[in-house]
């Protein structure tokens, strides 16, 4: 699985690279603290895959410590195969502090 890091998302944004970023973290995470991505909750991944830009792959996926969006990227690859999934390493915790 493909790992980003927080830093090298940073550095796609000042690029003007185009991607999809998706929080796959629960409602009440998303609204205490996010970095700009798309709401999809992990149990919800495979019944609203449709809402997820193919055409803007990657799709880089992150959660508090990287767990569920591993797990999200291994329920999405089956049904996405032309996409490039990267995880966000860490999630989103260490930036919380």
């Amino acid at each position: 699985m493909k790992e980003i890091s927080y830093q090298e998302l940073n550095s796609w944004k000042e690029e003007g690279r185009v991607f999809v970023l998706l929080d796959v973290r629960e409602p009440w995470e998303h609204e205490q603290f996010n970095i700009g991505g798309q709401l999809i909750p992990l149990g919800e991944i495979i019944s609203r895959k449709d809402e997820i830009m193919e055409n803007k792959s990657p799709v880089i996926v992150y959660c508090k410590r990287g767990i569920r969006s591993m797990i999200a990227i291994q329920r999405l690859t089956p049904h996405m195969p032309n996409v490039e999934f990267y995880n966000l390493s860490e999630g989103v915790y260490h930036l919380m502090k």
